[in-house]
């Protein structure tokens, strides 16, 4: 796993560096689009470039937010507008039958709202939840904000 964790660190290390707030904006967008570079690290840098003078502690939040959120809805768009398709043509090559996404999707409407919320709270798993928020169709009003509980009538 280190030779590919590795990289993405030096990655982000030779970036903030030369780039500043571009470059926390759009490592966290990478972040949240699925592609795992350390949140942590990512904001890490952030925050000693702050201790340096080189950049502000409000520069660098709004950077690591809104790249946040920018990934996060690229994710839900391909999910949404490709997904379940794609799921359902090469599934079979990582062993997803159609019975297996039927069944995650049954799960899904039951549970996908606090799985989205609680996941969002999760290392490594918060990179990838958007992805199947879009799959599920989970509705974009709320996927950002996610209001607790979404219930759907009848239940």
């Amino acid at each position: 796993m280190q030779h590919i964790i590795g990289p993405l660190i030096n990655l982000a290390t030779d970036t903030i560096g030369p780039y500043g707030v571009i470059a926390v904006f759009l490592l966290m967008a990478l972040e949240s689009a699925c592609i795992p570079i350390p949140s942590e690290v990512i904001m890490l840098l952030g925050g000693f470039q702050v201790a340096q003078g080189k950049m502000t502690l409000l520069e660098v939040t709004a950077a690591g937010v809104t790249g946040n959120m920018a990934g996060s809805w690229l994710a839900y768009a391909a999910g949404r507008y490709g997904g379940r398709g794609a799921l359902e043509r090469y599934g079979k090559y990582i062993f997803l039958s159609s019975e297996k996404l039927d069944m995650a999707d049954k799960w899904w409407a039951r549970y996908g709202s606090p799985a989205v919320f609680f996941s969002r709270m999760l290392p490594i798993i918060r990179t990838f939840i958007s992805l199947p928020a879009g799959i599920g169709r989970m509705p974009f009003a709320r996927f950002p904000l996610i209001p607790w509980p979404a219930r759907s009538p009848g239940r």
